[in-house]
């Protein structure tokens, strides 16, 4: 998440702006779904796109975003799942907070757990209600943490929230994000580290949230990785490396070799798009779903 906008900045933004749409909220809540034309995207894999990369109040990207043929968008709070629900729309990705420092302050820290599994033991049972299939959560910054420490304590905290996300059927998604541009420190930095975690906590409802930019980044070998470690990804995010541009043919990765893998490895969950356009971003958009299109 580089250049002018990132999801960092927007979170930080977002607080303030996004009590000025609570009305609109309302009222889309009571509308009826599906009002846009654009038919469903085809293909083997479900796309969506990050709301952050996209400019305009919410409502009026979920109607934009309906009419190319997306049925789902990503990162949204609980306060906006009616409003893409209203507009015919998935939220493919929630938050189950929307605080301060949510990236750095994750599971590896055991100080944090309180916080975290009361958030998520919160949000899990709403996104149930509201047909949203993941929430997001982050390992947190290593601050000179052993990766098998961090692996034991994330493991223990993440344990402890599989039991209430297996109960509603909701998938507790951990990010894995580079360390090297992005997000200094980061612990979760490698898919390895991801894997060991998944394995102690042994549940089909919390998997990896696997951002092929981050991990392009850190140690390259996509496909094959994914192949290997497809049981334990529960969804994609997408981006060009370097700059986290559009997936063209200017950026280092083939994303449409990328995608027929996941297709053919039976990945069931969603592709989400997280890239800031050069141009204009729904044009980029639409460009970058016919790519992945398998």
């Amino acid at each position: 998440m580089t250049g002018g906008l990132s999801r960092r900045r927007f979170l930080g933004a977002s607080a303030s702006s996004l009590a000025a749409l609570a009305p609109a909220a309302a009222v889309l809540a009571d509308a009826p779904a599906g009002n846009a034309s654009g038919a469903p995207l085809p293909g083997r894999l479900k796309q969506s796109v990050c709301r952050w990369t996209l400019p305009g109040a919410l409502p009026e990207v979920c109607q934009r975003v309906r009419g190319l043929g997306l049925t789902a968008i990503d990162l949204l709070h609980t306060d906006e799942w009616e409003v893409a629900r209203a507009a015919g729309l998935t939220c493919s990705m929630g938050y189950a907070s929307r605080r301060d420092h949510f990236i750095e302050n994750g599971f590896n820290d055991p100080a944090n757990h309180p916080m975290l599994i009361e958030e998520l033991s919160a949000a899990i049972p709403l996104a149930a209600r509201a047909g949203v299939p993941n929430v997001i959560a982050m390992f947190g910054n290593r601050r000179g943490l052993s990766d098998a420490e961090g692996v034991a304590r994330c493991a223990l905290g993440l344990s402890r929230v599989a039991p209430v996300a297996e109960k509603h059927g909701v998938t507790v998604c951990v990010e894995l994000l580079n360390s090297k541009v992005d997000h200094p420190d980061y612990q979760g930095d490698h898919s390895a580290f991801g894997v060991a975690v998944m394995e102690k906590v042994g549940s089909p409802r919390v998997k990896l949230l696997y951002d092929i930019y981050h991990m392009q980044i850190m140690e390259g070998d996509i496909i094959r990785t994914i192949g290997q470690q497809r049981r334990w990804i529960g969804h994609f995010h997408t981006g060009g490396v370097p700059g986290r541009h559009d997936i063209d043919d200017t950026q280092e990765l083939n994303y449409h070799a990328v995608a027929a893998a996941i297709a053919d490895g039976g990945f069931e969950g969603y592709l989400a798009h997280e890239f800031t356009a050069k141009g204009e971003p729904y044009a980029g958009l639409a460009a970058a779903c016919r790519i992945c299109q398998v």
